[in-house]
Order: structure tokens, then C-alpha cells, then sequence
């Protein structure tokens, strides 16, 4: 009847315009210029939330004014992600978009997790307007340096992230606040979706000691076993994570790594030591027996008669470590921290994906009988061979270019 609105067109129109708005977070997730200007209208007007950092709350005319002074604005301070989780449509025809932005902000910031409200307007099919509504106090918050660390430093830039133990006057020794601080920093690895390498380095004049003595000096005797527990159980978390991680691990040790320490030599991909760095157990010197996955993987990377020799007090050098097979590489005490981040810079830039399956196999490898291990190679290549890296590398090898990797 004449004057009367069709439902199911109404219902099409809806459908159409919910999937150009999730094209909007697609496009900014991927920071797909191309893709904005074909879902935003030449005429679009964005309104943010007044209280925004960095004077970044108003209006902005145009799609390229949109791009360039406010989400480029955005990137340059933040590395998050607006993720829709509700679409809810208005009598005016109007689209509200409701979710959270997740992510962190740069330069050693914290973690961003902020809800925001986007109201949509659509021309012929584009997005002409977008009002923006956020919790502008959580990214005030998240730029402030990250709380709840106290003896190891973190951070992620450009797809690297970087864990520092920080305990340079007690020259890195584990004490529980150390073991907390590394679990914490796993946890945060497993849910960020910006890393595709990590990096160990330690600051001061030696990488790690091991167990702080101190604490277990402090102890009561009778509460010593409790005490080790208390420590060694989030520290072990904190290894098995990141042994678990799907990227690699590089690890930059110098001075010294002993005892559990060792633990985050274990864990690396890719293990370099300074010229003049010296690895010991030191457990038996304490009447100890041994933690930071010390007794599963030392047989295993250097054998069991050499394992015997370091457990039982043998102290290596940097070139014995090397011959070994402790350690990857040996480099002067100044490279050691650029030849690290640059071994993490390349496999940042690798198919990460890949390598993820890679470090899996080689893990597990060791409990596997030959069948288990044949048919684990065939699921992982058929993962692998599903992604858009192999593809992408596949053509550039018949094309005699170089690939570009993106991690999926």
C-alpha cells in the first residue's frame, strides 16, 4: 500500500549497511586507506568525544581530514583496535555501534580497554557521518607508564616485544616480586595480538644470578620449602608460556646466567651470549636441586654427561657454552644487545605463523614417537599451507620477488 514501508527492504537496507560498517573496523584494523574511501561518503563528518589526549576531540571534515588528523593521530600514540560487539538500529534510521577499543599505547604506555558508542549515519550506502562516545579517561590512563611491574621492564614496538629484568643491583637474581612480575608479562604475551617476536635481554652487569640468595637467607628455615614454592611456581608458569608462545624468542645473555636463570636461555629460539659470560647451575653450592626447567631441557641440548658436569659444579665459559650447544652464537660485549634486536627485527618480519608451528614441533618432538611426530608434521604443514603468507610466498617465489609476511 502507498505510503506504508516495505519490512524485508527496510530489513535488506539494514543487513547492507551493517556490513559497510564492518567493513569500517576491518578496514581501520588493517589500516586499509583504499577500503575507508570506498565505504565512507565524499561528504563525511566525524564528531569525537570532547576530552580526547592530545586535543584530538572535535570535528573533522572529509574523509581524508578523518584519516589524517584524527586515526593517524590515533596510530601514532595507540596501537588499538576498535572491536564492534552490538549493532543497534535508532527510529531514525541511524546505526549505533557499540564496543570496545582494545590495545595499549606506545612508548611504554599501559593497556587501553575502553568502550565506545558509534552512531552511523549511511547516503547511498556509505557512511556520511560517525559520532563518536568513549570512556576518554581510559586513554588518559593507558598513556601513563605500566603499573603493577616492579622488577622487570616491558614494552612492544613495531611488532617486537622486549622484556628487560630489572634488578640491576641485586645483578638480576629471581626474588618472588621478579617470578610475579614474569608471569604477568607471559600473560600479557598470549593475549597481545601485536607481537610477532620477543626479545630477553637483562639490564645491568650480568643477564641474571639465578635465585636471589638474599630472600632465601631472610627465610625462617622451616618456611624455606614454602618460600621456594611460593617463587618457583609463577617463575615455571612464566617458562611453560613462553615456551608455548606461536612466535620466537630471542634471548640476549652477558656477565652472567645461572641457576633458574638458565630457565630463559632454555625458552629462546635463538640464544646469543657477550664474549666473557659465564653459566652455571649453582644449585648444589645451596644444597638445592634444581628448578627453571634446568633438568628436562640440559641433557637435551648438551647431553646428559655434560648436564652431569654442569650440575655437579662445572662453571662454562661463552665459547664452551657455544661448542656445547648452550648458546647459538658468541658476539663482542657492545653487539650484543643491537645483534639481538636485530635477529628479532628479521623474524618479526618473517612468516611468523610458520614459525610458531616450527617451535611446537621441535617441543614436542621429544615425547613423540616417529608416527606421532609424521602425522603432527602433516596437520602443522596443512595449517601452514592454509595461510595468506604461504600464499603470498608462493607467488613471490615464481615472481623472483621478495615476500612481504604478515602473520596469517
Amino acid at each position: 500500500m502507498a505510503g506504508e514501508a516495505d519490512p524485508s527492504r527496510r530489513t535488506n537496507e539494514q543487513a547492507a549497511a551493517e556490513q559497510v560498517a564492518a567493513e569500517l573496523y576491518e578496514a581501520l584494523a588493517a589500516g586499509d586507506r583504499e577500503r575507508l574511501d570506498v565505504v565512507l561518503h565524499p561528504e563525511f563528518e566525524g564528531t569525537t568525544a570532547q576530552g580526547m589526549p592530545f586535543g584530538l576531540g572535535g570535528v573533522y571534515h572529509g574523509p581524508d581530514s578523518m584519516w589524517r588528523e584524527f586515526w593517524g593521530r590515533i596510530a601514532q600514540h595507540y596501537r588499538a583496535r576498535a572491536v564492534p560487539r552490538e549493532f543497534l538500529w535508532s527510529d531514525d534510521g541511524r546505526l549505533s555501534v557499540v564496543g570496545r577499543y582494545h590495545g595499549k599505547a606506545r612508548a611504554g604506555g599501559g593497556v587501553l580497554d575502553a568502550e565506545f558508542i558509534h552512531t552511523l549515519t549511511f547516503v547511498q550506502g556509505r557512511i556520511v557521518r560517525l559520532a563518536q562516545l568513549t570512556d576518554t579517561g581510559r586513554w588518559h590512563e593507558a598513556l601513563k607508564p605500566e603499573s603493577g611491574l616492579r622488577a622487570v621492564e616491558f614494552d612492544v614496538a613495531d611488532g617486537i616485544a622486549v622484556l628487560r629484568l630489572n634488578r640491576p643491583q641485586q645483578r638480576n637474581a629471581i626474588d618472588p616480586a621478579m617470578a610475579d612480575d614474569l608471569y604477568e608479562v607471559a600473560q600479557r604475551c598470549v593475549v597481545a595480538d601485536d607481537v610477532r617476536a620477543l626479545v630477553l635481554l637483562g639490564n645491568g652487569p650480568v643477564f641474571t644470578v639465578g635465585g636471589d640468595i638474599e630472600v632465601f637467607a631472610d627465610t625462617d628455615p622451616d618456611s624455606l620449602a614454602t618460600t621456594l614454592r611460593r617463587m618457583v611456581t609463577p617463575y615455571h608458569e612464566a617458562l611453560r608460556i613462553f615456551n608455548e608462545l606461536p612466535v620466537p624468542i630471542v634471548t640476549g645473555a652477558h656477565g652472567a646466567v645461572g641457576g633458574g636463570g638458565l630457565g630463559m636461555l632454555y625458552c629462546a629460539d635463538i640464544a646469543l651470549a657477550a664474549e666473557g659470560t659465564k653459566f652455571a647451575t649453582g644449585f648444589t653450592a645451596l644444597g638445592l636441586s634444581g628448578d627453571g626447567s634446568t633438568s628436562w631441557y640440559l641433557p637435551r641440548l648438551v647431553g646428559l654427561r655434560r648436564a652431569q658436569e654442569m650440575y655437579f659444579g662445572r662453571v662454562l665459559n661463552a665459547t664452551q657454552a657455544s661448542e656445547w650447544g648452550l648458546v647459538s652464537e658468541v658476539v663482542p660485549e657492545d653487539r650484543l644487545e643491537p645483534a639481538t634486536l636485530e635477529r628479532a627485527e628479521k623474524l618479526a618480519a618473517g612468516p611468523t605463523r610458520a614459525y610458531g608451528e616450527i617451535r611446537r614441533l621441535l617441543h614436542d618432538s621429544a615425547a613423540a614417537t616417529l608416527p606421532q611426530q609424521l602425522n603432527a608434521e602433516i596437520e602443522s604443514i596443512t595449517r601452514t599451507g592454509g595461510t595468506a603468507d604461504a600464499a603470498q610466498a608462493v607467488r613471490s617465489f615464481l615472481s623472483k620477488t621478495k615476500p612481504t609476511f604478515e602473520g596469517r
